[in-house]
């Protein structure tokens, strides 16, 4: 990897492509990419964006350079990207690297509040609620909501809430009941739109219904979440559609079969951005399911746990340097000898390091460490972050749990996949803090 003086755009990233768009070679950066969008080691580039300018650059013969934006966890890269043929390769440029300014939620009650609401919500694209009303009388807490998904807090009939999560629109009047008290409701609510125009969730309101021969459409509360037939069907309803419409909006938007008005190529990017993190929601949905069948086992194979601690702490290298945040690593002579899954282990520490990296402050140190204690291998990760509450420390590896909700971060899903990981392995993840002195989460794995 080598640098660029220019700022904001100090840091290149370089990989090489074949005539099929299969990767020989690559930076740790976009390694991390194509790893975030579902790819494998002998895969095709699978961040659509950048393949599609490759793509282009192959068939016009010529190089071709175009500003991307590319979906990475929960937020999102903007990315300058040179493709150039050779010999029946592609050579690929990366530079840029910044940050897409995430939304935050309003601190104070939308316009549906006045309008004699008796429970005002706010949710991201996702359909996760990101703001909401108190609770009082109305049977739930409104910090706990804070992070699951609407139809937690609203049980919808099928059709409408099927129709709902593969597509947000508008409410207007739309019957449903309130799930912790069964209570009748009627629901309204507007499509909030990104600075881009694309949609980034709903703004809405909840009204009681008491007039008596009020009818609502038939909904089952008490209904199961998420059980296996659900999450098979969410996946085979959506991630087919879903993955034809990222492709052709990354078409569009790469204006890879000519060109198009900017303003027309903007809303195809964030219609690929909007279908990428619901896919990454079905990800984590269908995944959700599957830890959590009582005979989950993953295999059991001899690893170097140092050596997995390097590669993760290399694959962030260059949100750490967007966010000026040293990240200390084992060695390169290190070795921590463990029996776990590779894949899985490389997983959690991603996680563990991507967190630390989001709550330690500009000029802050990363520390990773990998040593034996016992009959365990151990890989620590310590941040100078704010802390963790001690009523808090258990709390964040439940499901759909984060601290602070009205933060930056991800569906709450992260920690709780990757503690079932981790014990599914035998081992195990934890984690110690002090308010304001950081935070130390240990991953363990038996040593070998």
């Amino acid at each position: 990897m080598t640098s660029m003086n220019s700022p904001g755009e100090s840091m290149v990233a370089r990989a090489i492509l074949d005539g099929e768009n299969h990767i020989l070679s690559a930076d740790p950066p976009i390694e991390l990419l194509h790893i975030r969008a579902g790819g494998g080691a002998h895969d095709r580039l699978a961040v659509a964006p950048i393949a599609t300018i490759a793509q282009l650059a192959r068939r016009l013969g010529i190089a071709v350079s175009r500003r991307v934006l590319v979906a990475d966890d929960e937020g999102d890269l903007d990315l300058w990207v040179q493709a150039r043929p050779e010999t029946g390769q592609i050579r690929l440029s990366v530079s840029g690297w910044r940050d897409r300014e995430a939304w935050k939620p309003r601190a104070t009650p939308p316009d549906y509040a006045a309008a004699g609401a008796d429970v005002w919500w706010e949710t991201d694209a996702a359909l996760r609620l990101i703001a909401l009303s108190s609770g009082a009388g109305h049977g739930f807490d409104a910090q706990a909501m804070l992070g699951q998904p609407l139809h937690a807090l609203f049980a919808f009939d099928t059709a409408a809430g099927g129709r709902l999560l593969a597509d947000p629109a508008p409410l207007d009047g739309q019957g449903a009941r309130l799930r912790p008290t069964d209570a009748p409701v009627r629901l309204s609510a507007a499509i909030r739109h990104d600075a881009m125009g694309g949609i980034a969730g709903l703004i809405g309101a909840a009204y009681l219904i008491d007039e008596v021969g009020d009818e609502i459409e038939a909904v089952s509360p008490g209904a199961p979440s998420l059980t296996e037939s659900f999450t098979n069907g969410l996946d085979r309803a959506l991630r087919t559609p879903l993955a034809r419409i990222v492709a052709n909006a990354d078409s569009i938007a790469a204006q890879g079969d000519g060109p198009v008005a900017a303003t027309y190529a903007d809303y195809a990017s964030d219609i690929a951005h909007a279908g990428r993190h619901l896919m990454g929601l079905v990800d984590n949905l269908v995944e959700l399911q599957a830890i959590e069948q009582p005979d989950f086992r993953l295999a059991s194979m001899p690893i170097d746990l140092a050596d997995v601690a390097r590669r993760a702490a290399g694959l962030l290298g260059v949100r750490a340097e967007a966010a000026g945040v040293t990240v200390r690593r084992p060695g390169a002579t290190d070795m921590l000898d463990a029996t776990g899954d590779f894949g899985r282990s490389l997983q959690i520490l991603i996680n563990l390091i991507g967190n630390a990296l989001r709550y330690s402050p500009r000029g802050g140190e990363v520390m990773v460490t990998a040593e034996r204690e016992g009959d365990w291998a151990l890989v620590r990760v310590v941040d100078q972050g704010k802390g963790i509450a001690p009523e808090d420390q258990a709390r964040i590896f439940e499901k759909f749990e984060r601290v602070d909700p009205t933060e930056p971060g991800g569906n709450g899903l992260g920690l709780y996949i990757a503690r079932r990981l981790a014990r599914a392995m035998g081992g195990d993840l934890s984690v110690e803090s002090v308010p304001g002195a950081g935070a130390t989460f240990t991953f363990r794995l038996r040593a070998r």
